[in-house]
């Protein structure tokens, strides 16, 4: 009973919201044609975008310059164009360039790139954790500064999806998160290797049995909305339908979800369905006026 009562207000929750697009909370998930990372809402992630960015142009660089020392060698040095060949074997500046330049480069990428490592293997000082754990094949979630309740979040199957439900990326329960907060997750597994994956957050962390791996996010009040990742280990048969769905709601929101599931986790949903159904009023009202 408690689960179909999680599953009806999800689906009253995605019905709300996708009745007006002006409403619809911001969803983010790779989409058909996509090129590039998702979206970014994170500090991590932002760093891992600006990052690849400049990776990506200095290989370009490379191998543009690689592509042009080919294409004069292969014209000017060529049978017809150099009919007697040099007899040399070694040119010291040449020697020098190609030994020094890979080196500079090297040191370009590795000093931004520990930077980058160190930012995501420290955790700040956190507003409160959350425990994830995998199973063979879901999630278990336990908030243990807020009560310590705990549940399981499963793939919805696709004939439960309600409109605007991503296939294989929404779940019966999802994970809430205020906006701003600063969240600790730690990370572990009740039988094989699991892997927790926020793709708009820059995570991609390890579910170990008998081992707690932990890592953090930040998601600022302008990316308030509704995040998608997926166990990104290979666990099983059902690896493919792990997914992970993520709110992240104003304050007042999760204090009232918080309270909520403290009560019951499995009848917290409503409380995300009256949100988004509040939100879905006032937009329509002012729309009107």
């Amino acid at each position: 009973m408690r689960l179909k009562a999680a599953l009806g207000a999800l689906a009253s929750l995605f019905v709300l919201v996708t009745g007006s697009a002006s409403a619809t909370p911001n969803q983010v998930y790779a989409r058909d044609g996509q090129i590039g990372f998702q979206q970014a809402v994170t500090p991590i992630m932002e760093n891992i975008t600006a990052f690849h960015s400049m990776v990506f142009w200095l290989i370009a660089a490379i191998t543009l310059v690689v592509v042009a020392l080919l294409a004069w060698v292969m014209i000017r040095y060529n049978a017809k164009s150099n009919p007697t060949a040099g007899r040399f074997s070694h040119n010291t500046l040449v020697e020098v360039v190609w030994t020094a330049v890979p080196v500079i480069i090297l040191v370009v990428i590795a000093v931004p790139s520990f930077q980058l490592l160190y930012f995501q293997d420290v955790i700040p000082e956190s507003d409160f954790t959350i425990k994830a754990t995998g199973n063979q094949w879901n999630w278990s979630y336990e908030y243990p500064d807020h009560g310590g309740f705990s549940y399981v979040a499963n793939m919805l199957p696709e004939e439960e999806l309600a409109p605007g439900q991503p296939r294989l990326l929404a779940t019966d329960l999802p994970v809430v998160v205020p906006a701003g907060a600063t969240v600790r997750v730690e990370v572990t597994a009740s039988d094989v290797i699991h892997n927790w994956a926020m793709p708009s957050f820059g995570i991609k962390m390890d579910a170990i049995p008998g081992r707690l791996n932990e890592t953090w996010f930040e998601v600022g009040d302008e990316d308030i909305g509704i995040y998608y990742g997926q166990c990104s280990e290979l666990c099983g048969l059902r690896h493919a339908f792990m997914p992970i769905e993520i709110h992240v709601v104003p304050q007042d929101v999760f204090d009232a979800w918080v309270a909520a599931a403290n009560e019951d986790p499995y009848e917290a949903p409503s409380v995300l369905a009256a949100h988004y159904d509040a939100t879905a009023r006032e937009t329509r009202l002012a729309a009107a006026e």
